[in-house]
């Protein structure tokens, strides 16, 4: 009597793999995004619930806004690297998810300048950052195939404004948040070079800069979400 043998076929794991490749234009970048946005929902309770407990209106604004602008940007980049039929969709998916950076960058500042900075500071940082915003997503709506560098630069720009506050963020903030806001950036600046540089070349079909990128983004999201959390809430 033969003994039973498993087909390999139908493990759990090849029935997950198969799907995922068969479902995924890019798994990694689209997998680490959708959990980088089941990540967000999590955040934008935890800040909700301290605004709420706080019970002041900038506090709630300040967690809708930031919450939401890493849900929009995290599943935005999800779907696009996932979806896998129409290229006319992808175009538009791509064009989206791009767009949805300059939203998370604006929506980074804004508990930053409703919260953190006082005065003229705050009202005007926000109004730039927010203007940046606009003048980018209006760029990648009208002129979307304009060399990534200059996509990339802006971005740069938009992240590094808040250096002009250095000072009264850092009465705020201390050293640790301080370290966590300049860690987040590093990482997204980081980040923003590998992808505008297409460096480094791995010899991988799973692995490559496009997807260091968005490990880098995750982890610039993540210290700039305990920073807000904790130091600026």
């Amino acid at each position: 009597m033969s003994g039973f043998s498993p087909n390999p076929d139908l493990s759990p794991f090849h029935l997950t793999t198969n799907f995922i490749n068969k479902n995924f234009r890019d798994p990694v970048s689209s997998i680490s995004h959708f959990i980088g946005a089941a990540l967000s929902i999590i955040g934008l309770y935890l800040l909700l619930k301290k605004g709420l407990l706080i019970g002041n209106s900038h506090y709630i604004i300040s967690a809708l806004v930031f919450g939401l602008s890493l849900i929009m940007l995290y599943t935005a980049s999800g779907v696009y690297h996932m979806y896998n039929h129409a290229p006319e969709v992808i175009a538009i998916l791509r064009r989206v998810d791009h767009m949805m950076i300059y939203v998370l960058i604006a929506g980074t500042y804004t508990p930053l300048c409703l919260l953190a900075l006082s005065g003229w500071w705050g009202k005007g940082l926000l109004i730039a950052i927010w203007s940046l915003a606009l003048i980018g997503i209006v760029l990648k709506l009208l002129f979307f195939n304009m060399p990534r560098i200059f996509s990339t630069l802006l971005y740069i720009i938009m992240g590094w404004l808040a250096i002009i506050a250095l000072v009264p963020l850092s009465r705020v903030l201390g050293i640790k948040g301080m370290t966590l806001l300049l860690g987040g950036g590093l990482f997204y600046t980081t980040g923003g070079i590998i992808y505008a540089l297409k460096w480094p070349h791995i010899n991988s079909n799973i692995w490559g800069f496009h997807e260091i990128f968005h490990i880098f983004i995750l982890l610039g999201s993540l210290c700039h979400f305990f920073m807000i959390y904790i130091f600026v809430f």
